[in-house]
């Protein structure tokens, strides 16, 4: 039944109250949902209604109870997780989607900009000769990659893995600074997250060379399946660069898969002072980078990107099913005409990864890199980049603070030192604390050579030089208060 006008006016009216009290949001002059005069919770949490109050009521509802009591990820001063509030081109670009197109596939734009979106961030990333796939987050992005090493190491051996299963032992070569999903990956393809063999690191964190090559060398005759390196372009944790080169020759050496975790670290590659720091990724086999992290595309948005899109096709494609390719006229040479969006399904990325049903991702990249293009997704990196070495060089120059280790990327490692504390890292961790129930400038806190540090990520599109600034104030401040408690 075709809407009335007086619905779809009220529907306007509603959509515009939610942007208003989106804005009103993004103002951050809220208080943090925790708070000891919050009722959200009493109010939300409600038996299941028998009747419904009408959406008038529901958009009140949003707009008093759960906007406002919602995440402080999205803040200029969140700098804790790897994970940011999106930008708008990404926001009406994820609404378009879920309205006027609900699934991938199709000969639609949105369809279309799935392919045009993955091939300009390959570009943008400097891994143009590969082909992608969007997934849900780094996660999901990592085990497709690895899913195609899987099934390039058994194809070597003449067996399809993703028909038929893992027949042998497998090893994978990761960095000890390498993300936990590696390990989960293992597990879900059916390789065991002990087939991860942690490759040491140095004092930068960045993989060992020379580990590298012992634990490889230490495999060769014991009739385990060689299958990944993996390698990172930027850690969670201190942003560090492996050495890709020397890694990736060591990969071709032995003929093992190439993968570069880059969900993070790889539009680095944007900031041309330290673009060298990426010599060697063209030797990949798989790489991936996730939008919704340092680009600023809503959460849920990865990119699994192989040299041959094939391989991801053999993994894990889901075999026919009669009411799906049985429900459309594929093209063929007997029937090349398209007369009809669901003539054919278009690029078949629900064979090329785990997800079936998937939100149209690709529209939302290319609205971020349209609206800014690539020189203002490099400003962006370089100004985070900047920010990191802004609080580095204050490290190195403050009495009270201690730098513990020269950032790479966007990410900064360092500590306040005071004077007479013997358990520095208790200190810093009652100093972190503060800093969050402020609800302003908020880093996380991670271990850097045994030392706790307080590690701020510089990620988020509205975050700049002003929180880079308040942060390193509120350190000080707080600091001297906690120090002068002591005494």
């Amino acid at each position: 039944m075709q809407p009335d006008l007086a619905e779809t006016n009220n529907i306007q009216k509603l959509i515009s109250q939610i942007g208003g009290g989106l804005d009103q949001f993004l103002r951050f002059e809220h208080p943090d949902a925790v708070r000891p005069d919050a009722n959200w919770r009493e109010y939300l949490d409600v038996s299941l209604p028998q009747h419904g109050v009408g959406i008038d009521q529901v958009v009140e509802d949003l707009l008093k109870q759960v906007i406002p009591n919602g995440s402080p990820i999205p803040k200029p001063g969140f700098t804790s997780f790897i994970t940011t509030g999106a930008t708008s081109a990404s926001v009406l670009a994820s609404t378009a989607a879920s309205i006027a197109s609900p699934q991938r596939y199709g000969i639609t734009s949105f369809n279309l900009l799935e392919d045009v979106s993955l091939r300009w961030l390959a570009t943008m990333c400097q891994i143009g000769h590969m082909q992608g796939v969007y997934s849900s987050g780094g996660s999901v992005a990592n085990l497709l990659a690895l899913g195609a090493a899987r099934q390039h190491a058994f194809e070597k051996l003449g067996h399809d893995a993703g028909a038929h299963g893992v027949t042998k032992p497998v090893h994978i070569y990761a960095s000890a600074e390498s993300h936990h999903t590696i390990q989960r990956s293992a597990g879900v393809l059916g390789i065991g997250r002990r087939a991860i063999q942690d490759i040491a690191c140095d004092s930068q964190g960045r993989m060992r060379v020379d580990a590298l090559r012992a634990a490889i060398e230490k495999d060769r005759d014991c009739g385990i399946v060689q299958m990944a390196i993996v390698a990172c372009a930027g850690t969670t944790n201190t942003g560090a660069i492996d050495p890709l080169n020397e890694i990736g020759e060591i990969a071709k050496e032995y003929g093992i898969w190439f993968h570069v975790d880059g969900a993070y670290g790889l539009p680095g590659i944007l900031d041309e002072r330290i673009r060298h720091l990426y010599d060697g990724l063209e030797m990949a086999d798989s790489v991936i980078v996730d939008p919704h992290k340092w680009l600023g595309a809503a959460v849920g948005v990865a990119a699994t990107f192989v040299r041959d899109r094939q391989l991801l096709f053999r993994a894990f494609t889901q075999e026919p099913a009669d009411y799906l390719e049985g429900a459309i006229e594929q093209t063929t040479d007997s029937a090349p005409t398209i007369e009809h969006s669901l003539d054919d399904f278009g690029v078949p990325y629900y064979d090329f990864g785990v997800e079936l049903s998937s939100p149209c991702r690709g529209v939302v990249v290319w609205a971020m890199i349209r609206e800014i293009g690539v020189e203002g997704m490099a400003q962006r990196m370089r100004r985070h980049n900047d920010m990191a070495t802004f609080i580095a060089k204050a490290a190195r120059e403050h009495p009270n603070l201690e730098l513990l280790l020269e950032p790479t990327l966007s990410i900064c490692c360092f500590r306040y030192v005071a004077p007479g504390v013997t358990d520095l890292d208790a200190f810093n961790r009652q100093l972190h604390r503060r800093l969050i129930r402020e609800n302003q400038n908020m880093p996380s806190t991670t271990l850097v050579n045994g030392k706790l540090a307080l590690r701020p990520c510089f990620v988020g599109a509205r975050t700049s030089h002003e929180q880079a600034r308040a942060l390193l104030n509120d350190v000080l401040r707080i600091g001297q208060e906690l120090a002068l408690n002591l005494t």
